[in-house]
């Protein structure tokens, strides 16, 4: 299918119904058939998203899912593995959660790590659609707050308890791949202090989905990104021990906005659904923290936000879309804001004059670091732009989103559901079929 080919919103939105359809194994979706055949954590969040317009029964089902598959701490992994489905490395043999983690589960194969919590998004636009539905509808959705409530609030306080021990507002990751921007160029130097020891022998199954290597990271990051799992391994995925032994340990600044976020969101839910007042309290109480953890690491001057080097006791700053955390979760003085956005809207980012579409590259087009290519180094994620876009219209910057979610939809008017895309020529790249990109329009068409 040739790229230049738009489809009208009502073809767009039944190919992507479709393609969801088509990526469901019955009561998981798979994040994409070839490259991502399992479940993986943030995928099903916004996997819900999509499915709530089409179907509240099997978004909550969705999601279910996922929460069956949580840690005894609290922790949701960032892989659930789907039974008896292979093609994906690493796979479950080689996290060895199931015999090294006290806390994983027994009855599934996950993995060791997690991923952004933007699972309370998920929860709110399920509750919205049901309430647009009939009785039974509204049953299932109230159902599902019943009965995953708790494990909810297990998951924002492990993330506030294991990941934020000292309280400084701010979520430490132990693998660049929790932060779900696994190659970003605010890791390379937390990578560059890895030394990787002897990794256990392994072949790649991404390079053989996606052959054009430019567009995935090298096999030396590879290597470091393995080690990290034998470190991980070694300490037997104990949280304490993590802390102390893991090599890379950097304090990231774009899950701690969306943290923020999804507390506050999941005790206005409490709120509505009349939840322990107890949990709202906590919640409420860790969405403040992180938010001025997120703003205690603005740059003075422009307000862009920083990640912090634990290891090597430093701050981090890169041209990367990270640095706009603080827009999402707000907490910046007004001039500050005011800058922000102004960098963001401005020639580095959203208005460089060779973007084929005002959307937000995941690295600045003008940094060193920039690769147009290459996954997290400068390709256009459009659920980034759907996350931006959402966030934006719950701060009541209504233009601002409906800006975002316009050029989000000219992006992927080709239907292919790409997973990211070229931000020069809109070409689109890494793996097709993509389930959230289908799931970010299905929300922007609902």
């Amino acid at each position: 299918m040739p790229t230049d080919h738009s489809f009208a919103p009502t073809q767009l939105a039944a190919r992507a119904a479709y393609l969801l359809r088509g990526n469901d194994l019955g009561t998981m979706t798979t994040a994409a058939p070839l490259l991502y055949p399992h479940m993986w954590s943030w995928d099903a969040a916004f996997v819900a998203i999509g499915l709530a317009p089409l179907s509240v029964e099997r978004a909550v089902v969705e999601l279910d899912t996922l929460l069956s598959a949580q840690w005894s701490n609290g922790m949701i992994p960032h892989i659930v593995f789907a039974n008896g489905v292979d093609g994906y490395f690493p796979g479950p043999a080689r996290w060895a959660t199931s015999a090294l983690a006290a806390h994983a589960p027994r009855n599934r194969h996950t993995s060791g790590i997690t991923q952004p919590p933007v699972h309370a998004i998920a929860v709110q636009r399920i509750l919205d659609h049901a309430r647009t539905r009939g009785r039974s509808t509204r049953a299932v959705a109230e159902s599902f707050l019943d009965r995953r409530w708790n494990d909810l609030v297990r998951w924002h306080r492990w993330l506030a308890e294991a990941r934020d021990p000292n309280e400084r507002g701010r979520v430490t990751l132990y693998h660049g791949w929790e932060s779900g921007m696994d190659n970003s160029p605010r890791w390379d130097s937390a990578y560059a202090n890895v030394i990787p020891g002897a990794v256990p022998e392994y072949q790649r199954e991404d390079v053989a989905i996606v052959t054009d290597t430019s567009q995935r990271p090298s096999d030396a990051e590879y290597d470091r990104y393995l080690w990290l799992l034998e470190e991980m391994k070694a300490a037997r995925y104990d949280d304490e021990l993590l802390s102390k032994t893991m090599s890379f340990a950097v304090e990231d600044v774009f899950v701690s906005a969306i943290l923020s976020v999804a507390c506050d969101v999941l005790a206005e839910i409490g709120e509505d659904h009349n939840r322990p007042r107890a949990d709202v309290r906590d919640l409420y109480e860790w969405a403040t923290r992180f938010r001025r953890g997120v703003i205690d690491s603005a740059d003075e001057r422009t307000g862009a936000a920083r990640d912090y080097d634990v290891r090597a006791e430093r701050w981090v700053a890169t041209e990367t879309v990270a640095q706009f955390a603080p827009l999402l979760c707000g907490g910046l003085p007004h001039e500050k804001e005011r800058a922000l956005i102004k960098l963001l809207e401005g020639p580095r980012f959203c208005a460089h004059p060779d973007l084929k579409y005002a959307t937000i590259p995941s690295t600045s087009p003008v940094s060193r670091d920039f690769r147009p290519r290459e996954y997290w180094r400068g390709p256009v994620w459009p659920v980034m732009t759907w996350l931006f876009s959402w966030c934006f219209a719950r701060r009541g910057w209504a233009e601002r989103a409906r800006l975002l979610r316009q050029e989000g939809l000219r992006q992927v008017s080709d239907g292919s559901f790409a997973e990211y895309y070229e931000p020069f020529t809109g070409e689109p790249l890494g793996s097709m079929q993509q389930s959230w990109t289908a799931a970010a329009v299905l929300d922007w068409l609902g």
